[in-house]
Parts: structure tokens; sequence; C-alpha cells
């Protein structure tokens, strides 16, 4: 029995405060196939910093999951890199 490839993906994201909306309304959208995601930003006590870096970790239909990284690469200051871990 074959299992499922893990796909990863990171979407580094600038200026976080003005992009977080569209960002989280795609998120919302495809949450059947995020199986696990993690948000990172800089913080101290003076300031929130404007750049964040999300990890996900996909699930599902492949095709979902490339749906969901192809809108977020084309919104402006989104950049997403992946990780492909097959499992043969």
């Amino acid at each position: 029995m074959q299992k499922e490839n893990h796909i990863i993906y990171g979407v580094h994201i600038t200026d976080r405060l003005e992009k977080i909306s569209r960002v989280q309304s795609l998120l919302t959208e495809y949450g059947c196939n995020i199986k696990t995601r993690l948000g990172l930003h800089e913080v101290s006590t003076k300031a929130c910093s404007a750049n964040g870096l999300l990890i996900l970790e996909m699930f599902g239909d492949t095709a979902q999951c490339e749906q969901l990284r192809d809108k977020l690469t084309s919104l402006e200051g989104v950049e997403v890199q992946q990780m492909i871990f097959d499992h043969d």
C-alpha cells in the first residue's frame, strides 16, 4: 500500500499586518487540506514584526493543495516554497 506524499509549504509574508486578511481567507477556504499550521514572527515588548512565516503541512488531494499554493503565490508580498517527501 502506497502512502501519500508529505507536502510542506513555507509561506513568507511581508507586510504581514496588511496582507494577513487575504492569506487568512485562503487558509480558511482550504482548511480541510491543512493538517498542521505553524505561524512564526518576531515579537518584542516594543513591536510586532511586519514579516511572518507560516509552515503548512498539507493533506488530501494534491490538486487542491497546489491550488492553495498558487493562490497564495499570486498575492503580492507572499512567497511560497515547498518540500515534497515521497513515500514509495
